[in-house]
C-alpha cells in the first residue's frame, strides 16, 4: 500500500473528503460508487464497477482477479486461449 502523506479529519457525520488529485488520478467523479472494504484495522475504498471491463454488460458478471467480465466475454476469451 501507497502513502499519500494526505491526512483528512472525520466530521459529524463520519465523512471524509477525498482529495482531488486522488480522485481525479483515480478516475472517481461524483456520483460515482465505492465499495468500502476492510482489512485488519484498514479501511480501503475502491470504485465500484459492475459491468464487464470488455463489452459494458452488467448481466451475468463475474470478478475474476480484480475486473469483471461477463460469462460471454470469458467465454470468448477462453476460446481464444485455447486455440
Amino acid at each position: 500500500m501507497k502513502s499519500t502523506g494526505i491526512v483528512r479529519k472525520v466530521d459529524s457525520l463520519g465523512r471524509v473528503v477525498i482529495p482531488m488529485e486522488l480522485r481525479n488520478n483515480l478516475d472517481v467523479s461524483p456520483g460515482d460508487a465505492l465499495e468500502i472494504f476492510t482489512e485488519g484495522d484498514k479501511i480501503i475504498l475502491r470504485k465500484y464497477e459492475p459491468y464487464c471491463i470488455f463489452c459494458d454488460e452488467v448481466d451475468d458478471v463475474m470478478n475474476y482477479n480484480s475486473k469483471n467480465v461477463c460469462k460471454k466475454c470469458a467465454k470468448e476469451l477462453s476460446q481464444k486461449i485455447k486455440g
